[in-house]
């Protein structure tokens, strides 16, 4: 307990009237007022922590620094005493032992109001030590957010056992995707230098309740499995460990060959499987509580199985035997497709996988991004959702904005996150949801798990954007109850990153709420996909059509002709739509009854086709990307008018990137009516103007230096 109260002496409490830049994210502990305080925090700051373990002081010292900085006071000597906060685990705290955690799993909390000694207390107990830091986050959340605390029974407890943030950045500090400056993992000064800042981002994971970190890019280095960065990993790894945080790393499936000395990387070949067995257990003797590997393979240029002749659990299975000894699991990236596959890229990666099911080891998973392209605005849910019943498959979801306007753009994500986790796959009839599917409880799987592609960097507000971080924080909270309100968790975000006062928090969460929907009006409406500009993915390109590979073309993906637009995957098309179950197929393939956001992914319709609102295809196309221009004019509106409830910094920062996302939305909108207009041959809805620039001028706009490039972009 002195550990915490001498390091809690050193803190400054936070000043209102310190400028903010974004570096405390959701974990603000300022100062409440004094009626606030009176009414939603303990009356004392006395912290009693029962064990001596370093995830225990973990949570002391967070609750120590929260505390402190919102009451504006420092904590006493941990005695027990009216109003103290009790923590302990059924093997160190008699109290805790005494208290009904049967409802808990190994992670999971309760936080009750009870008695000691005659005093009225808070107790945050767990099964275990992760349960007491996850508690103690909640219980800092409910003061930030100004719950009543003064009787407490609640618990919770997390429905996926992994929930790891994947980064995708490279061993020489650029991020693939990166929109908020470099990696943050300065591998060079590792570990004779640990940046203070790693302990910073390890406290905001704990907070949301992540329990991994895939350090490096899923184009993996091979160097990262070297003794080198082994070490450094193994530093790293200390700094995660008391906040219950596993490092992973991107294993490339050619390293055998390019850090290894063989001649093949083939997964059935015995110096192979020693190989990785040996790599194993060289990490694990450095770093026990390694989580495991993160595989992209036959991707994009990527090494893989088939260069062998192999299947993808056959390369999945090799490096699985490998950790098994260690408890370590294989995450297989589900994204594979090839140029010189002509079947329609959407069905890909479930014809190379679906006759696999079952045949993946036991600690395999295949990890599956939201639809079945690349993170668009957009998608219909993965087709491997549901359709593997004897796999455990992993949700992953891109925070980093790669086709959502970067940085810049406001966008909030989890609306699009609830949207596929809703998703009914039908596999064994209504209800069989996407989310039934990663919690395990549609299929009986026991590895469940929900991966985020990373929007973290060195900026100091750490993702490009203080509206960036929302994603950051909605991803844990989904995470860890992927049945959890997209609304209520941004009222959450909202209030511990900026004020809780109704008159800020109502209009601009309602702002965040239209964010996601606003970008798909202006770029891709209707089902509409992959029309941003060449590499980047920066900008309108519907027009592209020169690019060597042809699904990389955003011409592949909407084939608009003097007929009509959109890609028929219906049995009349590529037959995409045989992949989902027969209840979903049968929806999809019916323009009466498809959702119409989806209209276009699905079926090439004319131009004149009467849509459910009595308007033609190419009137509704017009106005939704209208609708989404003037969304963004609203959002610059609302926002003018929450001035007066924000620092200076945040609020002209904010300002200014909500004007930039109004000139690209006009943008996208302007391009899209030149373009698709030399089809349709159509006069625009009335009230709706031309764009005010010919195709050719629209066409020559180009931005080479757009960052976060892929080593893999044209």
């Amino acid at each position: 307990m002195k550990r915490f109260l001498i390091a809690l002496a050193l803190l400054l409490v936070p000043s209102l009237a310190h400028a903010e830049d974004g570096y405390e994210l959701w974990l603000r502990y300022h100062p409440m007022e004094t009626r606030a305080a009176a009414q939603y925090a303990p009356s004392a700051t006395a912290i009693v922590a029962n064990g001596s373990s370093e995830i225990v002081h973990a949570a002391a010292d967070e609750l120590a620094r929260g505390l402190s900085g919102l009451l504006g006071k420092p904590v006493t000597d941990g005695l027990v005493q009216d109003g103290a906060v009790v923590l302990g685990t059924p093997a160190t705290s008699p109290l805790v032992k005494g208290l009904d955690l049967s409802k808990l799993n190994d992670e999971g909390y309760l936080i009750k109001t009870t008695t000691a000694d005659g005093h009225k207390v808070t107790v945050i107990a767990g099964k275990t030590d992760a349960g007491v830091l996850y508690g103690a986050f909640a219980f800092l959340k409910l003061i930030q957010t100004r719950q009543p605390i003064a009787s407490l029974d609640l618990s919770s407890s997390p429905r996926l056992k992994v929930r790891i943030m994947d980064h995708w950045d490279n061993l020489n500090g650029t991020i693939e995707r990166g929109y908020a400056g470099f990696s943050i993992w300065d591998w060079q000064k590792m570990p004779d230098w640990m940046d203070p800042r790693y302990t910073d981002y390890a406290r905001a994971e704990a907070s949301i309740g992540v329990n991994g970190v895939n350090v490096n890019n899923v184009g993996a280095q091979p160097e990262i499995l070297t003794a080198t960065y082994i070490r450094r990993l193994a530093a790293l790894a200390a700094v995660f460990r008391p906040y219950h945080i596993r490092v992973y790393v991107s294993a490339r499936f050619s390293a055998p060959i390019e850090v290894g000395g063989l001649k093949t990387a083939d997964p059935t070949d015995p110096a192979v499987r020693k190989w990785w067995k040996d790599k194993a257990d060289e990490i694990y003797a450095a770093i026990p509580d390694f989580g495991g590997f993160l595989v992209k393979a036959n991707s994009e240029g990527q090494p893989g199985p088939q260069d062998y002749h192999r299947t993808q659990a056959d390369g999945a299975n090799v490096m699985a035997d490998a950790l098994k000894p260690h408890g370590g699991i294989v995450m297989w990236r589900a994204f594979i497709y090839s140029a010189e596959n002509a079947q329609d890229r959407a069905m890909q990666a479930y014809t190379e996988l679906h006759p696999l099911d079952g045949k993946f080891r036991d600690n395999v998973i295949v990890q599956a991004k939201n639809g079945p392209i690349d993170f668009q605005p957009r998608e219909p849910f993965h087709p491997l959702f549901g359709a593997m019943p004897r796999t455990g498959m992993f949700l992953e979801v891109q925070l980093t904005k790669e086709y959502l306007g970067l940085a810049t753009s406001l966008a909030y994500l989890a609306p699009l996150y609830e949207e596929v986790l809703h998703a009914d796959t039908y596999a064994k009839g209504p209800g069989s949801t996407v989310e039934r599917v990663i919690d395990g409880s549609l299929f009986g799987n026991t590895l469940t798990g929900m991966a985020g592609v990373s929007n973290i960097g060195t900026d100091r507000d750490w993702s490009g954007s203080t509206f960036n971080q929302a994603n950051w924080y909605a991803f844990g909270r989904l995470a860890w109850d992927p049945g959890a309100s997209s609304r209520a968790i941004a009222e959450d975000w909202m209030k511990m990153t900026f004020t809780t006062d109704p008159q800020f928090v109502g209009p601009v969460v309602d702002m965040m709420m239209a964010s996601r929907e606003a970008v798909v009006d202006y770029m891709t409406p209707l089902g509409l996909a992959h029309l941003m500009a060449t590499g980047h993915h920066y900008g309108p390109g519907p027009w592209v059509n020169d690019l060597k590979r042809p699904e990389w073309n955003p011409v592949y993906y909407h084939h608009a002709d003097a007929t009509g637009i959109g890609f028929d995957r219906t049995p009349s098309g590529s037959n995409a739509t045989s992949q989902y179950a027969p209840a979903a197929a049968a929806e999809f393939n019916d323009l009466n009854r498809i959702p119409e956001k989806f209209l276009l992914w699905f079926h090439h319709v004319p131009w004149t086709h009467k849509m459910k609102s009595g308007r033609t295809l190419w009137d509704e196309l017009v106005i939704h990307w209208d609708d989404g221009v003037a969304a963004t004019a609203r959002a610059e509106a609302t926002w003018a008018g929450m001035k007066p409830y924000v620092d200076a910094e945040r609020y002209a920062k904010t300002a200014a990137y909500l004007k930039i996302e109004h000139h690209e939305a006009q943008w996208w909108r302007d391009a899209m009516v030149a373009y698709f207009s030399t089809f349709s041959k159509l006069p625009l809805p009335a009230g709706h103007a031309p764009a005010p620039h010919d195709l050719r001028y629209y066409e020559a706009i180009q931005f080479k230096y757009v960052p976060g490039r892929a080593i893999s972009d044209p």
